[in-house]
C-alpha cells in the first residue's frame, strides 16, 4: 500500500519514507548509443524501468544530465561528480535527501520485475542493514538494483573522494542484506546483448 505524503517526491511505503531513482548517466560506450533510449514495447527502456520504480517507491527521478532527458516526463537530477561512474549517481540520489530509503536502479535492466522491487523494499524496511541488494539466479550481486539507506551517503562520498569507484568494493563496506531471486537479472551493455534479449 502506498500512501502519498505532503510532497510529490516522497511517499510512505508501509510506514517508511521511500524515494526511487533510475541512473541514466553512463556513457553507453559499449552499446554505441544511449541505453536509456533503447526501444522496448512501444516506449523507451528508461520509461519502462522508471515506471516500475515509481510504482513501488511512489515517485521516481532520473539521475544524469537533465538536458539529455528534458523530453521525458520525469524529474532529472545531475551527478555531483560527472564522469565518476555509477557511484556518483548513487551519491547524487542520496544527496537529494528525499527519503530514509532509496530504491536505486540502473536504466539497462529490461527484465526487471515490479514484484522483485516490492519485495526488496519490504525486506530493506525490515532490516537494520544500510543496504539491501538483489542477488540473481546467476549468483551475481546487483548493486544497481538495490535499496540504500540515507545513512550510506557519508560512506559513498568518502569512497568518491578516495577514488574508490568500484560498487562491489562499496558493498564490502556496507555489508548489505541480499534478496535472492531464481532468475538472472540481465543488464544490456552491448548490441549483441540487446539483440539476444529482444529475441527472447
Amino acid at each position: 500500500m502506498i500512501i502519498p505524503g505532503k510532497r510529490a517526491t516522497q511517499c510512505y511505503y508501509l510506514g517508511m519514507r521511500a524515494a526511487g531513482f533510475v541512473l541514466v548517466g553512463g556513457q553507453s560506450s559499449r552499446m554505441g548509443r544511449d541505453k536509456a533510449r533503447l526501444p522496448l514495447n512501444s516506449r523507451l527502456l528508461v520509461e519502462d524501468v522508471a515506471e516500475k520504480v515509481a510504482k513501488v517507491a511512489g515517485n521516481v527521478a532520473l539521475v544524469g544530465d537533465p538536458v539529455l532527458y528534458s523530453d521525458l516526463p520525469f524529474e532529472c537530477i545531475r551527478d555531483l561528480h560527472p564522469g565518476l561512474g555509477p557511484l556518483a549517481g548513487i551519491e547524487a540520489a542520496l544527496a537529494e535527501n528525499k527519503a530514509d530509503w532509496n530504491l536505486i536502479v540502473a536504466c539497462d535492466m529490461p527484465g526487471l520485475a515490479t514484484h522483485w522491487l516490492e519485495e526488496l523494499l519490504m525486506m530493506a524496511r525490515q532490516s537494520s542493514k544500510l543496504c539491501f541488494v538483489i542477488e540473481d539466479g546467476s549468483v551475481r550481486v546487483q548493486p544497481l538494483c538495490a535499496v540504500y539507506r540515507q545513512d550510506c551517503l557519508p560512506l559513498v562520498t568518502e569512497a568518491l573522494s578516495d577514488r574508490r569507484l568500484s560498487l562491489l568494493d562499496l558493498l564490502v563496506v556496507l555489508d548489505p542484506g541480499r534478496m535472492r531471486i531464481a532468475s538472472p537479472l540481465h543488464n544490456v551493455n552491448t548490441p549483441e546483448e540487446w539483440q539476444a534479449w529482444a529475441a527472447g
